[in-house]
């Protein structure tokens, strides 16, 4: 039942709707501007029929009871013959029709203007302002003015018919409606050729992306302009790519090199083993995380081969996201592979309290409604200790993050920094939900989520709380999250200080 009630934009091909929607727009905006050029044209024909009946009106006005009838139009002599397209009708102070002074219209045959009846006063009251009345039977509209007399015994009123005006503005909208088809027609026609030929960009990164997905990691996207939405993402799958090929080679490369040397200790071959289970882990897990965003590129790539689609901003918007999540991810993941390789690290003398008054300000930026308070542990000496400093406003970086991100946006955040012993002490403190104690057995575990409603693309990688534990255990130091009362959480960096 749900099926029956997608948007058009999920059951009909993407050329379809780019075209379909643009035809909307247009025919929405030419109805509207013909809406107005006829609204104009009749008020203009409408002011035209006004000038004539006061023309008319003038002269009329003049005639006074005692004078002759005016005569038919057309026909007898006289002085104050009446046009042809006008019909008149002389009353006296109280409305009543002297018979003797109608005029009559050239074509008998048009059924005449039902003619109200207006004292004096309202004649007066109307101030000369024409108004409109229906036929007697049926027919045209009909145009009246009236005004008084000049001796201010009676007054006159002058009609005209509208029928011509109708008729005007009834092939005035037939022009309109007419061109308005054309112009959709060639619109529709210049519109699918421009998007077809537009998105055959997207076939070489299709092909690509089903090779990746079949396993053939040495396949590269063809380089394109860097200023288009395609080639930055060819650009961004390349790189990607790359590093992921260079991981599989070092790890072929290690494998090799296991299998030459036989003749190594038990414990060097049992930590051999442990290295290859951290590959295949990581390999596992990279694969685990880019099958979605691959997924994503390569449903809209099949698009391209199957409809012959060029791809909206919104659509190649989505392509660029997911290319640039990815990159994201093999970083954070290659960080984590030269952890688990035990590079060194820069050593050098930091000062943390610099770095938690950095990272309250950062979280202040990003959420500037929220609460969030610096402390310092009481009796704390200097909180000096030795590491890379970029490394270490990482960890405190991630853990505010962490905070903000599964915190409501009224639960206050507090960071502490200070000395206990011979150990310096980073905390971040929150109100939020807390922890279970699953959650926090395994929090630390690499891509584990607490939420397990938050989405890859809403709920982060699941990697930031596992690169702390790896860069404090780099720096010979360890984490713990503990929950705070009555509520909250609260994650505690411990790290040796500077002899």
């Amino acid at each position: 039942m749900q099926l029956n009630h997608r948007r058009f934009a999920d059951r009909y091909p993407l050329r379809v709707t780019i075209v379909v929607v643009l035809l909307a727009l247009v025919a929405l905006a030419l109805a509207a501007s013909g809406v107005l050029a006829t609204t104009i044209m009749r008020g203009y024909l409408i002011d035209r029929v006004d000038d004539q009946l006061r023309q008319a009106a003038m002269p009329l006005s003049h005639v006074t009871n005692d004078r002759r009838p005016v005569p038919r139009p057309g026909g007898g002599q006289g002085p104050r013959q009446l046009p042809s397209e006008f019909v008149v009708q002389f009353n006296d102070s109280e409305g009543a029709s002297d018979k003797g002074l109608v005029g009559q219209r050239l074509a008998d045959t048009e059924p005449l203007p039902k003619l109200p009846t207006l004292n004096l006063n309202q004649v007066r009251n109307l101030g000369g302002k024409p108004f409109q009345v229906d036929a007697e039977s049926g027919g045209a509209t009909w145009r009246v003015l009236a005004v008084p007399t000049e001796d201010g015994k009676g007054s006159v009123m002058v009609a005209q018919s509208l029928k011509d005006m109708d008729h005007t503005i009834q092939r005035l909208i037939g022009i309109q409606a007419a061109a308005g088809v054309i112009l959709l027609v060639l619109l529709a026609g210049v519109g699918t050729y421009v998007v077809r030929r537009s998105l055959r960009g997207l076939e070489d990164v299709e092909h690509t992306a089903v090779a990746i997905a079949g396993g053939d990691l040495s396949r590269r996207v063809p380089q394109r302009d860097p200023r288009t939405e395609v080639g930055r993402l060819s650009l961004a799958l390349n790189q990607m790519l790359g590093q992921i090929e260079t991981a599989f080679a070092q790890r072929t490369a290690s494998e090799f090199a296991a299998r030459r040397s036989e003749d190594v200790a038990r414990q060097s071959e049992e930590a051999a083993r442990q290295s290859e289970d951290r590959m295949r882990r990581f390999v596992a897990d990279a694969s685990h995380e880019l099958r979605t965003p691959l997924t994503s590129i390569r449903g809209f790539a099949e698009l391209a081969r199957h409809r012959g689609d060029v791809t909206d901003a919104d659509t190649m918007r989505r392509i660029e996201d997911e290319a640039k999540r990815m990159g994201l991810l093999v970083d954070d993941l290659l960080l984590l592979a030269r952890l688990d390789q035990q590079r060194p690290l820069r050593s050098e003398s930091v000062d943390l309290l610099p770095i938690a008054a950095d990272a309250l300000h950062n979280a202040q930026a990003v959420q500037p409604d929220r609460h969030i308070s610096l402390t310092i542990l009481p009796d704390s000496e200097a909180p000096v200790v030795s590491g890379d400093e970029a490394r270490l406003r990482q960890v405190l970086g991630n853990l505010v993050s962490n905070a903000l991100h599964h915190t409501p946006v009224d639960a206050p955040i507090t960071v502490s920094v200070g000395t206990r012993g011979s150990e310096a002490i980073l905390e971040v403190s929150d109100t939020g939900p807390g922890l279970t104690d699953e959650q926090k057995a395994r929090i630390f575990e690499r891509f584990y989520r607490v939420d397990t409603a938050r989405t890859r693309s809403t709920g982060g990688s699941g990697l930031g709380l596992s690169i702390v534990a790896a860069l404090v255990a780099a720096h010979h130091g360890h984490v713990t999250v503990t929950n705070t009362t009555p509520q909250g959480a609260t994650f505690t960096i411990h790290l040796p200080l500077t002899t």
